[in-house]
């Protein structure tokens, strides 16, 4: 399954609020196929994002299958509280 990713408006504002708490961030959108987003590292860990412009917003039949066989963490965030909050930062 291949499905190019494009970037949703939020997601240079949630990078920013991410690196900024001291987070490193790689973008993945580029990769498809369900994949999320952006890995964050932090605090020793590292996290899978789907980021989304909005609680409205549904993630492709792509990235749905993707999240529902990955077998480890994986989050969607809206925002850029749910992305600190999803990381840990908050």
């Amino acid at each position: 399954m291949v499905s190019a990713k494009r970037v949703d408006a939020n997601q240079p504002e949630i990078v920013a609020a991410l690196r900024q708490c001291g987070a490193t961030v790689q973008h993945l959108h580029e990769l498809g196929q369900g994949c999320p987003d952006i890995v964050v590292g932090y605090r020793g860990l590292n996290y899978l994002l789907e980021i989304k412009s909005s609680e409205k917003a549904t993630m492709t039949r792509v990235e749905e299958w993707w999240h529902e066989e990955w077998k480890g963490q994986v989050a969607r965030v809206d925002t850029v509280d749910e992305a600190l909050e999803a990381v840990g930062a908050i």
